[in-house]
């Protein structure tokens, strides 16, 4: 099942952070932030302003920076993707 998200949302996959330390702590799931950085998984087609559709920047591939409570989470097929409008992608990771 493929998810195609509508006007400006992007369909995005979090990148695992690290489990250790650098100085060997090992941490548990409540220890751990909730990452930030994500891949872009499936773009919309951009929204409607003043007339004209606003292609988004982001493409599939791109690795983003987002704000870190942003979007809806949903698993589909076993996998965690989040949805989120394009204003909460705050970087492209280059």
């Amino acid at each position: 099942m493929n998810i195609k998200p509508l006007a400006d949302r992007v369909v995005i996959k979090m990148v695992e952070t690290e489990e250790t330390t650098k100085s060997g702590i090992i941490l548990t799931g409540s220890a751990k932030e909730k990452p930030q950085v994500a891949e872009v998984v499936a773009v919309g087609p951009g929204k409607v302003k003043d007339g004209t559709l606003v292609k988004p920047e982001v493409k599939v591939g791109d690795k983003v920076l987002t704000n870190k409570y942003a979007g809806t989470e949903v698993k589909m097929d076993g996998v965690e993707y989040t949805i989120l409008g394009e204003d909460d992608i705050l970087a492209i990771v280059e």
